[in-house]
């Protein structure tokens, strides 16, 4: 599928956005995964504002494609990401991490429109993932199921039972996303426990393998695209190497930003910089 200059302007907008309610709702706390949301925001804005099918109005349509948040602390970065979609309303941002809130810090089936799984526990995400695709498949329902996780949860061995089932029952509507920011809450991804050769590992699994730059919007599009035109009967995964913090510079050069406390007057100073680097809107240039 062709994107035309203008969807992509479009997304980039939407991915702006996405950080800076992000930070707006770490401003309220004063902490969270901060660095994940600006990094990931590019991604979710392939994902929302391109390949899911859905109806905002009707969160549990049953042709929806499903988006199952995994790692359930970039919870912050997903609530960004509904509010972009219209599932969530804006109103909402400021009551992020409160008692009574449908935003709570980590992502609540129970609590969120849109929230398919209570995602924390990491490595259940895609055990789920295949579960459901195994029963959209029974009901006929060309829905797609996408799992979206953290690099470590490559950690947990149910992650790669999950991937061996996938691929043993030919599951063409399930496709795994996974950010590869190399960090976690003990240190670099890679030091904590090596997962490379990532790309052929995921191939020998019987998958279809794909790993792009997450920050690459363009390149993010194009992956979503080719994972649901692929017409061979496998699973999907797509590796994103995504820099943390991403867009905010003095975030970006922090060496540990897993889970980040921002000093208070830092939340108005990063989002002063999403709005010097606001992407050109679309309308820009366009005669009236």
């Amino acid at each position: 599928m062709t994107v035309s200059n203008e969807a992509l302007a479009e997304l980039a907008q939407c991915a702006w956005r996405i950080r800076r309610y992000a930070v707006r709702m770490g401003e309220v706390q004063g902490q969270g995964y901060i660095g994940q949301a600006l990094g990931y925001a590019d991604v979710l804005a392939a994902a929302y504002g391109h390949a899911l099918r859905l109806r905002p109005e009707e969160p549990e349509w049953e042709g929806r494609d499903r988006f199952l948040l995994s790692h359930g602390h970039y919870a912050i970065a997903f609530y960004a990401a509904l509010i972009e979609a219209g599932i969530v309303p804006e109103s909402e941002l400021d009551t992020y991490g409160s008692d009574d809130s449908r935003l709570p810090m980590s992502g609540m089936a129970t609590y969120t429109p849109g929230m398919e799984i209570s995602g924390g526990s990491l490595g259940q995400g895609l055990v789920i993932g295949v579960g459901m695709a195994l029963g959209l498949r029974q009901k006929k329902n060309p829905a797609f199921v996408y799992n979206s996780m953290s690099d470590g949860e490559l950690d947990e061995g149910s992650t790669w039972e999950a991937a061996l089932a996938a691929a043993h029952h030919r599951l063409d509507n399930l496709v795994c996303l996974v950010d590869i920011n190399n960090q976690q809450a003990d240190g670099p991804s890679g030091k904590v426990l090596g997962f490379e050769p990532l790309a052929e590992k995921w191939a020998a699994f019987g998958w279809h393998v794909q790993r792009v730059n997450g920050n690459d919007l363009p390149a993010v599009v194009e992956a979503f695209d080719n994972a649901r035109a692929l017409a061979e009967p496998k699973p999907r995964v797509i590796l994103f190497d995504t820099l943390m913090g991403k867009g905010v510079p003095f975030l970006e050069q922090r060496e540990k930003n897993h889970f980040i406390r921002v000093d208070p007057p830092e939340w108005q100073q990063a989002l002063a910089i999403l709005d010097q680097n606001q992407p050109t809107p679309i309308t820009e240039g366009v005669p009236a």
